[in-house]
């Protein structure tokens, strides 16, 4: 390890790479602009893109209620 990652931790987590893989297509969606910004808020403090985010946690809710 560098001195950049002094201290750090090393960790390999699962992914299903299927649910990721293709090609990504662009959808049009209407939110209410109160929604927008605590979307774009919760993303930027997460470092993730608006997209980023709205795929993560369509995702983790998809696998929320298909354990249901």
């Amino acid at each position: 390890m560098g001195p950049d990652s002094a201290g750090g931790v090393w960790a390999l987590v699962p992914a299903d790479l299927g649910k990721l893989s293709g090609r990504a297509k662009r959808i049009n969606i209407t939110l209410p602009e109160r929604a927008l910004t605590e979307l774009d808020t919760c993303a930027k403090s997460l470092g993730e893109t608006r997209s980023g985010f709205l795929l993560r946690a369509a995702l983790e809710f998809i696998a929320r209620h298909r354990a249901a």
